[in-house]
């Protein structure tokens, strides 16, 4: 069991986040590889067993079985440590791996959650869904609500705080300072999924939030190559302060020879260090190493790329607000948007390349305009650098007629497009022209 994980390789506290994409979480000695070394390999060979019960016992750093940890691995996620200016990160085999893992490395049967209404349907589900069915209820709060509603949310089981900075698909715009005080409030972390924006565009740690978490799938990626996840740990929350409410990391783990997390590791690194000796033990949500080598090479143009993803929509955006067949535009960089403020305090460079706008017409007039389209791709996915787009009526929400498409806010006619890094002028003439054919 490695202890590398637990602070980012080399110190680049100094560098730009630019350079930090290009450089951080590996550093070469003379002679070795320059780029990222892919250790495909399961597991790792030790001279004694002495030597191989030191890393059971969490006293010596190295590596025994890929499932909990690889070096590969722990070089991208050191590198993502530093980019969100965490002291411990891990990755995982999924964005919702990661989330799981989060809440669940702090909660158990009889515990509480207070999230925010507007997050990903599949993390709705997962909170609202599977983790009821582990006995952790939850209550979710409108992200707009106010500070006397927010804090109403909570109860004495309580052990956790989810929101999504940009909310996907829905756009809203996550205040982050306002949960992270609730949260403090009431001795529990706040845990933000950054996906949309990553931290070229905001880093959640600097406005309050304890735990964040990615689908490195989308933006970190930013090729739709690879699958894979993310959890980061600012290392700012004190979890002995709070012992009574996480035993898990307060006191021994008879599993793993009696170890209490938070005294062996301190707040920099017992949640990751549970999280990948517990969780990953048992669970084995694990990142393949030449997945993890695939999302560095996402990283390290990551900060050229965020900017591009944002002129886009920025100006695809602009774009539909003008246009007589669109009902109305989602984006939080338009002015007219009601969470214009507030993504300006939290992401003064722009948030991401995802739009959504309704079409007038309805189911009819979006499929047409889906047809039409030569350049925008019809997919799921999202955050990519090709642009891609989806009418939710007649793919992922197609079982529901237009009134019960209506009551869940999502109407027949919504299109979201996820602008990637062709030219602006191209895909606008390409939108235009698919809106000529309704």
């Amino acid at each position: 069991m490695s202890c590398k994980h637990i602070k980012p390789e080399g110190n680049m506290d100094n560098y730009s986040i630019n350079t930090k994409c290009v450089q951080a979480g590996y550093t070469p000695g003379n002679g070795e590889p320059r780029q990222i070394p892919i250790i495909q390999s399961t597991t790792f060979k030790y001279d004694t067993s002495e030597d191989m019960g030191k890393l059971f016992d969490l006293e010596a750093s190295g590596y025994f079985y890929t499932r909990l940890q690889n070096p590969t691995n722990d070089y991208v996620a050191a590198k993502i440590a530093a980019l969100e200016g965490g002291s411990a990160a891990m990755l995982t085999s999924s964005g919702q791996a990661a989330n799981f893992f989060a809440l669940f490395n702090i909660c158990e049967a009889g515990s509480h959650i207070v999230a925010s209404s507007s997050i990903y349907g599949g993390t709705f589900n997962l909170i609202d869904v599977t983790l009821k069915k582990m006995g952790i209820e939850a209550t979710f709060v409108d992200p707009d609500c106010t500070e006397e509603e927010l804090n109403a949310a909570f109860k004495d089981n309580t052990r956790a705080v989810f929101g999504e900075t940009i909310a996907n698909p829905a756009l809203t715009v996550l205040d982050i300072e306002k949960f992270a005080n609730a949260a403090h409030a009431h001795g529990v972390p706040l845990i933000v999924d950054n996906t949309f924006p990553t931290p070229v565009n905001c880093r959640p740690i600097e406005w309050g939030a304890d735990i964040v978490t990615h689908s490195t799938t989308k933006y970190m990626d930013g090729h739709g190559a690879a699958v894979g996840g993310a959890i980061v740990d600012s290392g700012n929350f004190d979890w002995m302060a709070h012992a009574d409410k996480f035993p898990g990391l307060c006191t021994p783990d008879e599993s793993y020879h009696g170890i209490t997390y938070a005294e062996k590791f301190g707040k920099e690194g017992a949640f990751i260090t549970k999280c990948t000796s517990q969780l990953m033990r048992d669970l084995g949500c694990i990142q393949s190493p030449q997945n993890a080598f695939i999302l560095n090479l996402g990283l390290e143009s990551l900060h050229v790329r965020m900017p591009r993803h944002v002129e886009n929509g920025q100006a695809v955006a602009e774009f539909l607000e003008k246009q007589d067949k669109v009902e109305f535009v989602n984006y939080p960089g338009l002015p007219s948007n009601k969470y214009y403020e507030t993504a300006k305090k939290y992401m003064p460079e722009g948030g991401c390349g995802v739009v959504s706008f309704e079409l007038k017409g309805g189911r009819e007039a979006a499929e047409k305009f889906m047809k039409n389209l030569k350049l925008a791709a019809i997919e799921t996915h999202v955050a990519d650098a090709r642009t891609c787009c989806l009418n939710p009526a007649t793919s992922t929400h197609r079982q529901m007629n237009d009134e019960q498409l209506k009551a869940a806010g999502i109407p027949a006619g919504l299109i979201r497009i996820s602008c990637g890094l062709e030219d602006k002028k191209d895909l606008i003439a390409d939108i235009a022209q698919a809106l000529e054919a309704i």
